[in-house]
């Protein structure tokens, strides 16, 4: 028997992994621009950016969002 796939785009996919994608695709700069928080405008690294997000419900599903966005083109 074969199990259901999830039909959730985030299904699997680490914090982590989400804002290494964005960053190898658009920089910090441009990550900053398009979602406008401190941890990607203000000495932005990985590290700083994960624990933010995690605190922060409202910032990461806007940065959930624009993975699901940048990698469904």
């Amino acid at each position: 028997m074969s199990q259901p796939q999830s039909k959730d785009p985030l299904h699997g996919v680490t914090l982590e992994k989400i804002v290494t994608t964005l960053v190898e695709h658009y920089g910090w700069e441009e990550l900053g621009f398009r979602i406008q928080i401190r941890c990607f405008q203000c000495n932005p690294s990985i590290k700083s950016s994960l624990t933010f997000l995690r605190k922060t419900p409202w910032a990461r599903k806007k940065v959930e969002d624009l993975y699901i966005w940048t990698t469904s083109e």
